[in-house]
C-alpha cells in the first residue's frame, strides 16, 4: 500500500497491556497506538497518530495526564517519547555520546509514567500522521495533475503556526472526552519548537478549548524568533549566547579560568554578566565607544568563550552559532556540534572558508531515533502499517508558514505574551522551562533574560521556574542530567497538582 495520506485503510489501532519495572516496584499500563480523526466543518480532514501510556490505577482521573510533542517544526514526538520519558529510550553513553551501531533500546527507569500518564502526538505530515483526501479537493488535484502542475502535499494547509495549534487543541479536547479524562490534572510539554508550541497553548486551550492547565513544561525552547539570529540592529541575540559559549569552552579547557577553580556555574555567571553589562552597550554604543573600551570587552570575551582575540575584534563581538562551532578546535581540525557542543567531529574539509560537512549532534541522531520508534512501535506495541514514520520532515519545516497576526504581519514571531495572558488567566499554573548548558540553537540564557523580562505579577511569579542542565539541545541523553531532571520534575507535578 502506498505512503500517501490518502490511504487511512491499514491504520490500524493498537493496544496493548505492558509493564513498566522500576526496581522497588512495577507498573503496568496500557498502551494505546492510535490515529485521531481531526474535522474541519464536520467532514474528516486528518488522522493524528498518537501513542497514550494510561496507568492501571482505581481512580485514573487522579492521575496527572501529560501531552507531549515535539518541534522543528516537522518532529515528531519520537525524541522526547524514547529519548527521556516514555516506557523504553535509546541507549546513549552516559554523557550523551552516539552509541555504535546497532541501535539499543532499554527499559527507561527514568520514565515520567512513574508520576504521569503520557500522550505523545504527532502533528500532521510527522509520524505517521496524515491528512485525508477531501471530495472537492480531489477534483482540483486531478486537475492539477492533468495540467503539469505539481501536485502539494495536502498536510500543507496545516504547516502554519494557527492552524497547527488548532489541531493540537482539537486532538487535546477529543482524547479528553473519548478517555474520559477531563477532570484529570493536565499537563502539556514540548521541545524545541514544541515549546513555543507549549507557551502559545498555555493561553490558547484555555480560552478556546476550555482545558485548564496544572502545568506547562518547556524544553530547549525557541519562544521568541527575534532571539534565534542577531543582526547589526538586532542586538540582544548576540549576548543570549555568550553564556552558552562560555560554558562549551570551558568544557573542552579552552578557557583560563583558574580563579574559580574549575567552578563551571561561576564561569558561566561571570559570562552571563560580561553579555549584560558589558557586551549589549558595547553593541549598543557602536562607533561612540572608545577604541581602548571596545578591546577592553573584546580581551574579556575572549578569555570567556575560548577564541582569538583578533577573530573577535573582527567581527564586532557579534559571534554567531557557526562560527563558534568551527573556530573553538579549529587548531585540531574538529567542529563542535550545534545542537551540543560537548559533542565534536572530525572537519571533513578544515582548508574550505564554509563548513560544509554535517552538525554532528542532530544529523548523528537520525538513525538511532529511527531504528528505535519502528521498532518500538512495530514490534512492541503492534502497529501494523506500511506508512513511513517521519522523525524529521524536512518538507514540513521548508514548507511552514511563520505568518504573523495583524494587517501588516512584519516582525518577529512570539510566544511570551501568550505564556505571559495564560498564566494571569490562570494563576494556578506552574511553568518549568528547561534548557541544556551546550545547546547552541536555543541557547539556555535566551530564556533566562526573557524570564526576567516578562514582569510578572509578585503573586504568579513563583509559578515560573527557569533551570538547566549539563548537555545540550537533548540534555535528558545525559545519565546525570535525565536523573536530575526526573527528580525536580516529580517535585513540579506535586506541587502543580497539591
Amino acid at each position: 500500500m502506498p505512503d500517501t495520506p490518502n490511504s487511512p485503510g491499514n491504520r490500524k489501532s493498537s493496544i496493548t497491556e505492558q509493564t513498566l519495572s522500576l526496581g522497588d516496584r512495577q507498573i503496568r499500563y496500557t498502551a494505546f497506538a492510535q490515529w485521531q480523526t481531526l474535522f474541519e466543518h464536520e467532514k474528516p480532514v486528518a488522522e493524528m497518530f498518537h501513542v497514550a501510556y494510561l496507568a492501571e490505577v482505581e481512580q485514573a482521573t487522579l492521575r496527572p495526564l501529560t501531552f507531549v510533542f515535539n518541534g522543528g517544526p516537522g518532529a515528531a514526538s519520537a525524541y522526547l517519547h524514547m529519548g527521556a520519558l516514555g516506557p523504553k529510550r535509546v541507549y546513549f553513553g552516559s554523557d550523551g555520546s552516539l552509541a555504535k551501531p546497532p541501535v539499543r533500546v532499554v527499559d527507561n527507569v527514568e520514565s515520567w509514567l512513574s508520576f504521569t500518564d503520557l500522550v505523545f502526538i504527532d502533528p500532521i505530515g510527522t509520524g505517521f500522521s496524515r491528512s485525508l483526501a477531501q471530495d472537492d479537493k480531489d477534483t482540483k488535484q486531478s486537475e492539477k495533475a492533468n495540467s503539469g502542475e505539481a501536485e502539494k502535499p495536502k498536510e500543507t494547509e496545516f504547516w502554519e503556526v494557527e492552524r497547527d495549534l488548532k489541531a493540537l487543541g482539537e486532538f487535546i479536547g477529543r482524547f479528553l472526552s473519548s478517555h474520559q479524562r477531563w477532570l484529570s490534572p493536565i499537563f502539556i510539554a514540548g521541545e524545541s519548537y514544541g515549546g513555543f508550541r507549549v507557551a502559545r497553548l498555555a493561553r490558547k486551550l484555555q480560552q478556546e478549548f476550555g482545558v485548564g492547565l496544572c502545568g506547562a513544561i518547556v524544553i530547549s525552547p525557541a519562544l521568541e524568533f527575534s532571539l534565534l539570529a542577531g543582526s547589526d540592529y538586532n542586538l540582544t541575540a548576540w549576548a543570549t549566547l555568550i553564556p552558552s559559549f562560555a560554558a562549551s569552552a570551558a568544557h573542552h579547557n579552552r578557557v583560563q579560568w583558574a580563579a574559580e577553580q574549575g567552578n563551571l556555574q561561576a564561569h558561566i555567571a561571570a559570562a552571563e554578566q560580561f553579555a549584560r553589562t558589558t557586551l549589549i552597550p558595547l553593541l549598543a554604543m557602536g562607533d561612540t565607544m572608545t577604541p581602548d573600551e571596545r578591546q577592553t570587552a573584546y580581551q574579556q570575551m575572549a578569555g570567556l568563550i575560548g577564541l582569538p582575540v583578533e577573530l573577535i575584534e573582527r567581527l564586532g563581538g557579534r559571534i554567531g552559532i557557526e562560527i563558534f562551532a568551527r573556530e573553538l578546535l579549529r587548531d585540531q581540525q574538529r567542529i563542535v556540534g550545534l545542537y551540543d557542543a560537548s559533542i565534536t567531529a572530525i572537519d571533513p574539509f578544515p582548508g574550505r572558508v564554509n563548513y560544509e560537512g554535517s552538525d554532528p549532534t542532530l544529523d548523528g541522531l537520525d538513525r538511532l531515533f529511527t531504528g528505535a520508534i519502528n521498532s518500538h512501535l512495530r514490534d512492541t506495541l503492534g502497529v501494523e502499517t506500511d506508512l513511513s514514520y517521519h522523525l524529521l520532515n524536512l518538507e514540513t519545516f521548508k514548507a511552514w508558514k511563520f505568518e504573523l497576526k495583524g494587517e501588516f504581519k512584519q516582525g518577529f514571531l512570539g510566544s511570551v505574551d501568550d505564556l505571559r495572558v495564560g498564566m494571569a488567566l490562570n494563576p494556578y499554573m506552574q511553568v518549568y522551562i528547561a534548557h541544556g548548558l551546550f545547546d547552541l540553537v536555543t541557547p539556555y540564557f535566551a530564556s533566562k533574560h526573557l524570564a526576567d523580562m516578562m514582569k510578572l505579577n509578585p503573586h504568579i511569579r513563583p509559578n515560573l521556574t527557569v533551570k538547566h542542565f549539563l548537555g545540550g539541545h537533548m540534555f535528558y541523553t545525559w545519565d546525570e542530567s535525565r536523573c536530575l531532571w526526573l527528580a525536580q520534575m516529580k517535585a513540579f507535578y506535586d506541587n502543580a497538582t497539591a
